[in-house]
């Protein structure tokens, strides 16, 4: 689907504009062309596929199915629904934006947000063929408490009034149902709009930031600071992967190089956790719906929960 894209990025950055493909500036402007398409091109259409979807369904049916259950079921059932929605980071935002919408409670939203870019059956599959089933399925079992635990901790925190206006606003409108197809595309469509106009700067920053990092931060940075005999090295990795943008599918292979070159397993599923569930990008966009107070609340617990796990599979894979 993204192959066209990266003709393009590649035709712009080292054929229009001369970089050398292995350089520094190369490889940042190379990743900042490609990704802020992707990014749009998927905000775009989840926005819009979301909003079609949510017209056949009243906000209250959504709201009963994630939140008028045991406290915990509704986080287990989001959580379980993020593995199945194969999202990157920043595009699972308009549908956890959606949740919000509908009522479900932010604990419950906060678990899908989590368990969606984190986790994912491309993931697994690559995790499974290049680790074996224990830790892809340990991978599994860890991404989906630490999104249900998340969730449950924010959701018993008062947290409410740190949504900004626009979460505000969007939840206190009627979706439309009951419709004919020509208005629900035209909905559709200015909702599209709407989302992004109040966005795109916040995407672009992050994922300008990205691409610095990226282009310039050396490949072996973790490896050199983060070897299997350093106490501090899973927390580091975690704060390295959070600048960083990719899916959980992208990561994989370099979560494969930096095992090979002697980083620990739980260190390095520590990074891919940060990476995929923690990108700087999805801040930028969070900060749109949420005010800076919440989203270091939810980066704090769920940085927590992903160095918890990494030193305890460093402890089980000996």
């Amino acid at each position: 689907m993204f192959y066209p894209i990266k003709l393009f990025s590649d035709w712009l950055s080292f054929a229009v504009l001369r970089l050398a493909p292995e350089s520094h500036a190369g490889l940042a402007v190379n990743f900042f062309v490609y990704d802020t398409i992707k990014v749009f091109i998927l905000l775009a259409i989840i926005i819009f596929a979301v909003s079609v979807l949510r017209s056949f369904f009243p906000s209250r049916k959504i709201r009963d199915i994630l939140s008028r259950q045991n406290q915990f079921v509704g986080n287990i059932f989001a959580s379980l629904f993020g593995i199945i929605t194969p999202f990157c980071s920043c595009s699972a935002v308009p549908l956890f934006l959606g949740f919000i919408e509908a009522g479900v409670p932010l604990g419950v939203t906060f678990s899908f947000l989590v368990a969606s870019p984190m986790i994912n059956e491309v993931a697994l599959i690559l995790l499974f063929g290049t680790f074996g089933w224990k830790i892809a399925g340990l991978y599994v079992l860890s991404g989906l408490l630490i999104s249900i635990i998340s969730g449950i901790i924010i959701g018993k925190l008062p947290v409410e009034h740190l949504l900004e206006n626009m979460a505000v606003e969007e939840k206190n409108k009627i979706n439309p149902t009951g419709i004919d197809w020509r208005k629900r595309i035209r909905y559709a469509c200015g909702y599209t709009r709407r989302i992004i106009k109040k966005i795109w700067f916040y995407v672009i920053i992050g994922i300008g930031l990205g691409a610095w990092i990226h282009g310039y931060v050396p490949t072996n940075f973790l490896t050199q600071y983060a070897g299997a005999d350093k106490w501090y090295a899973v927390p580091l990795a975690t704060l390295i992967g959070i600048p960083l943008y990719s899916n959980a599918a992208g990561v994989v292979p370099v979560v494969n190089a930096l095992a090979e070159k002697g980083v620990a397993v739980g260190t390095t599923l520590a990074f891919m956790m940060a990476v995929t569930a923690l990108s700087l990008p999805e801040f930028m966009i969070l900060k749109r719906i949420m005010k800076t107070k919440l989203i270091f609340i939810y980066a704090s617990i769920v940085g927590l929960g992903i160095i918890f796990t990494g030193y305890l599979f460093n402890l089980i894979l000996k």
